[in-house]
Parts: structure tokens; sequence; C-alpha cells
């Protein structure tokens, strides 16, 4: 059987100095590629799952996970307790930046955008101390030799899907279904339902960062989450386990816990 690539340049990839929460957030990567399924121009799409909006557009489904590469946020350049004060870190992530100042709020956290051979790079260029990256996305590339250091996921939340992708088509397209979902992993797909619905919950109105991994831990699931203020002067920590409501009732429980019981919904620039 064969298959054509079809090439789709997103807005993310168009515009690599505007802020990815100035230029429109979550979709920036997904939603052209989205269209053109739509259209019937392409059968299938592969996204990073970090990359979706937290639900699918009318008439899109996502038909498969494959198995989850490492979640975890990495350090390039020097590890964390090399930083002095007043060091610079590169981060182009509204989350990472909020972690990284909650921790060290002695760090000079600055923007960083364009791919990933951009954005490693410029841990070696002068003014920039270390930069933070997705281990999943080193991993792809063969440069987990850049480490300097791996973030502890219950401190350091991944965002939503990091580390997995998404295998996306149209809902009434039975036969790619069938063919993409034996591509398809059961903890992975698992993980993310429960992790999509976290942010599903939080909804539009959630413009603070915020973020949640789930993990299969002694045959039960456990979802970390967090909400927080940009400048990492406020983060709200919560920790749930699956009960018999299942994935995705374990995700909108936890992050209501958050917003409206743990004080989510008063941190600065919540709306």
């Amino acid at each position: 059987m064969s298959s054509t690539l079809v090439e789709v340049t997103t807005t993310g990839d168009r515009d690599l100095t505007t802020p990815l929460s100035s230029v429109g957030g979550q979709g920036v990567f997904a939603v052209e590629i989205q269209r053109a399924l739509l259209r019937g121009e392409a059968d299938a799409a592969v996204h990073s799952a970090k990359d979706l909006p937290s639900t699918s557009p009318e008439g899109l489904v996502i038909a498969a996970v494959p198995e989850r590469r490492d979640p975890r946020d990495v350090i390039v350049g020097r590890a964390l307790a090399g930083l002095g004060p007043g060091a610079t870190v590169a981060t182009g992530s509204p989350r990472r930046r909020a972690l990284l100042l909650e921790r060290r709020p002695d760090l000079n956290v600055v923007e960083l955008r364009g791919n990933m051979a951009t954005r490693v790079a410029a841990a070696d260029a002068p003014g920039i101390d270390a930069v933070i990256a997705a281990a999943a996305a080193l991993d792809r590339l063969g440069w987990l030799d850049r480490v300097a250091e791996y973030l502890d996921p219950t401190w350091f939340v991944p965002q939503v899907g990091q580390g997995a992708l998404a295998l996306e088509c149209r809902v009434d397209d039975d036969h790619t279904r069938t063919l993409l979902s034996a591509l398809s992993d059961d903890d992975a797909e698992h993980a993310l339902r429960i992790e999509r619905a976290f942010l599903r919950e939080l909804g539009a109105g959630c413009s603070v960062p915020a973020a949640a991994h789930a993990v299969r831990d002694a045959g039960q699931w456990r979802l970390d989450a967090i909400m927080a203020a940009a400048d990492g002067s406020s983060v709200v920590r919560g920790r749930d386990t699956e009960g018999d409501g299942g994935p995705e009732e374990l995700g909108s429980r936890l992050a209501a816990r958050l917003r409206d019981d743990e004080g989510g919904a008063t941190l600065d620039g919540w709306r």
C-alpha cells in the first residue's frame, strides 16, 4: 500500500518571532492541518498531541495514539543547580517559564521560538545559559547527548500530551480509522484521554499556564496537574487517581478542583 505526503504550513510554522500565547496558543500548529483533512486534501494527519486543542473539530476524530515517548522536559546547556543568580534561560512556553520561575525566581527567562535545531543551538549562543526543551523531541532527532538535566515531572509537570503523537482522520472514514487504530497503544491513548479532559474542563477561559501528566502507577492511573500564574509567583498543584468514572472523569474532576477549590480561578491572568 502506497501513501502520499501532503505538506501543510501552519501559522506556528510561518510566524517564528511572536510568542505562541500571542499567536493563538494551542492550535497554531494544527488548525490548517485539520482544515486540510476536512476538505479531503489528506486522509490522515500526524500531530504532536500537545499541539492539539482539547476538543476535536466536528467531523474529525483522534483514531490512534502510538506508544508515548518520554514526556519530561529537559535543560540543554547547564543543569539547574549550575545556573547562577541572574542566569538567562530561553523558552517559548508560558508553562515552562512559570514553573522555572516558581523554583528559581532569580533567573532571567527570555522568549525563544523556532524549530528544534534553532532552539538547541541557542544554548550555545552568547547571553543564553540554558534552554528548556522536550525530551521526546530531542530523542526523535538523536540529540539526547545535549541534555544537561531531566526535570522531574511531578514538579515540572509536562504539557498535556507531551511526548505523544495523535493520528487524526475524518469520523466517517471507516477505512482510514481501521488502518490507524492498529498503530494505537492502549496506555498512551488512556493517558491522553485523561490529560485532554483536564484541559477541556478548564475550557477556553483558561489563559493561565496549566499542565497535566497521567501515568499508570502500581496498576492505577494517577494524574498530576498544575495551574500557575505567568510569573511563577503562585502555582496550584494537585494529584488524583482514577475511580469508576473512567479517564475523562479523572481529568475533569482534578481540573475543577484546582480551579474552583484550590484557588486556580484567582490566579493573575485567569479569565
